[in-house]
């Protein structure tokens, strides 16, 4: 293939969303309400053209009112078989990034979400092992796979055991303190990422600022108590831009192991499930087995997986 046949542009140099949208995603149908949020730009989606025909594409997403993008979420070839689709997604990736990220700066993670077979599904296993090596030809590395999960109103919520009593937390200041207290032992890989080069407590800060704080909607965040009266974790239902999620729960270190996850995770649903949500989203580090099999045990179904891939600091040497 002659690389000047293709055309690489993004949406504000000419580009459809139309055209955009040719390639199929599970995020399709969520891309045109990002764009009236400003969660995307249009010079932050990016498509190669060969002959008229879109054969790669990518997008950029952020939280609304950022000036840079946060994380790369699309990035999309026809034909992973194709080793001319191949080449121009491969040159759309580097010309894109060039004009997106500024220079000497690590670009945004990249995420791409793939079926819970997808090693063994021989079409998923191609299409992600040659976005996979796409993204590690411009020097990023895999980070994590983590499960997405659901669970959907009809699933059996388990009664309450008594053991646990629940309450709304007492302001951010408490859900600081139990989140670093919780961050000694963790197996969640972006925690164990944080506490190499800070503290527990600034890592809970990164956390609760970056992700918790901004959930939308009012919040119903629920802090476990034993009979003690003191506090055994927490959980936070609430909504993201898209879904009902529990999105963050918590068991501190010396009452793990003592059954209180599966507690904590049910009133997390009872709280969100008497709102008359349909669905509720989680995610869990595919290495998290404790938190994993909770969910499992309380019916929620495993509908996706995340590849989480990351780009060392620029100042780090490959």
């Amino acid at each position: 293939m002659d690389a000047t046949q293709v055309r690489y542009r993004s949406l504000d140099e000419g580009s459809t969303l139309a055209q955009f949208l040719t390639l199929p995603y599970s995020l399709n149908d969520e891309i045109v309400d990002d764009i009236e949020a400003h969660r995307r730009r249009p010079e932050w989606m990016w498509v190669a053209e060969l002959d008229g025909l879109v054969v790669a594409r990518l997008a950029w997403w952020s939280n609304p009112g950022e000036d840079a993008p946060e994380l790369l979420d699309i990035l999309d070839v026809r034909d992973a078989r194709d080793g001319n689709h191949l080449d121009a997604a491969g040159r759309l990736l580097a010309t894109a990034t060039a004009q997106v990220v500024t220079p000497g700066e690590r670009p945004p993670e990249y995420l791409r979400f793939v079926p819970p077979d997808w090693r063994v599904d021989d079409d998923a296993r191609v299409e992600t092992e040659a976005l996979m090596t796409l993204a590690a030809g411009t020097g990023a590395r895999l980070f994590v796979e983590r499960r997405r999960l659901e669970w959907r109103a009809g699933t059996q919520i388990s009664p309450r055991s008594g053991r646990l009593r629940f309450r709304a937390p007492h302001g951010d200041a408490e859900i600081l303190a139990l989140m670093t207290e919780a961050s000694a032992g963790t197996l969640d890989e972006y925690t164990r990422l944080d506490l190499e080069t800070m503290s527990p407590a600034d890592a809970a800060r990164k956390h609760f600022y970056g992700e918790i704080a901004a959930q939308v909607g009012p919040r119903r965040w629920r802090v476990a108590i034993d009979h003690d009266g003191h506090p055994v974790g927490f959980v936070t239902p609430g909504h993201n831009h898209y879904h009902p999620v529990i999105g963050y729960l918590a068991v501190l270190p010396r009452y793990r192991g003592q059954g209180y996850v599966d507690e904590m995770l049910n009133e997390g649903v009872s709280v969100l499930a008497a709102t008359g949500v349909d669905h509720i989203r989680a995610a869990t580090d595919l290495g998290n087995t404790p938190m994993g099999d909770a969910f499992k045990r309380n019916g929620w179904a495993e509908f996706e997986r995340s590849i989480n891939m990351t780009w060392r600091p620029p100042s780090e040497k490959m």
